[in-house]
């Protein structure tokens, strides 16, 4: 029992990020969102780097975010369901 009690705690903080490993991920997300609308905002008109263009990048993915279909998948034993969303 105790040994089942520890697996479960050790597969618990192995899906923990740090707070450096965090940062870098919304690094890397920024940096692709740039990529990704940064050029569709110049065309509209919005000068580079500036608070409008930020503003256009993210609203460009925000909306396609909300676009995204979401998938929800749940397993395991009653009392200790998984669930992750795509």
């Amino acid at each position: 029992m105790r040994n089942a009690f520890l697996f479960l705690m050790l597969g618990a903080l192995a899906g923990c990020m740090t707070p450096a490993e965090r940062a870098a991920r919304a690094e890397r997300d920024v940096t692709e969102m740039m990529q990704t609308y940064g050029p569709a905002c110049e065309k509209l008109g919005y000068p580079r780097d500036s608070d409008q263009w930020r503003g256009c990048v993210l609203h460009l993915d925000s909306k396609a975010a909300a676009e995204r279909p979401v998938t929800t998948n749940c397993f395991g034993p009653r009392g200790f369901v998984q669930c992750t969303t795509y």
